[in-house]
């Protein structure tokens, strides 16, 4: 019980420099003091490639989208662009193929990819692979983020 006491004689004395500083602000005749600027958060994704056919395609990278492009994304500068792209035309390239679409019974091949992070402020954890035309039409649109097979 003591503790809870504690804190709740606190909580004014926390606020009080907030209070004082608009007070300040208003008595100088400056107004109010302006919102604080949202933080954007860099664009963060983890891409792993299984089964692509090819080695150096294959296996975990990071890709750090926002201001410089990094991480260890073989392509990153390109990775970045993409993304970019795709954010100016409003799609979400991490959309599965809804349940209802039609798509062509075409293989193209084992390759899988899993990207998980943020992107655009949101968590992504999408899965891609080749197994029909509309699986193989997500991949292609989200190269070079996933790689060409």
């Amino acid at each position: 019980m003591p503790r809870r006491l504690a804190f709740a004689a606190l909580a004014p004395l926390a606020v009080a420099p907030l209070a004082l500083g608009a007070t300040a602000a208003s008595a100088t005749g400056l107004g109010p003091l302006p919102p604080l600027p949202l933080l954007s958060t860099p664009d963060s994704l983890t891409v792993v490639v299984e089964r692509s056919g090819n080695a150096e395609a294959d296996g975990s990278f990071r890709l750090e989208c926002g201001g410089t492009p990094g991480g260890t994304h073989p392509a990153a500068e390109n990775a970045c662009k993409r993304l970019e792209q795709i954010a100016a035309a409003g799609s979400d390239p991490f959309a599965p193929v809804p349940a209802d679409q039609l798509c062509t019974q075409q293989y193209g091949g084992p390759a899988t990819a899993r990207v998980t992070g943020t992107w655009q402020g949101r968590s992504i954890d999408a899965r891609f692979s080749r197994a029909d035309g509309c699986e193989i039409s997500r991949w292609e649109n989200l190269r070079p983020v996933l790689p060409r097979v």
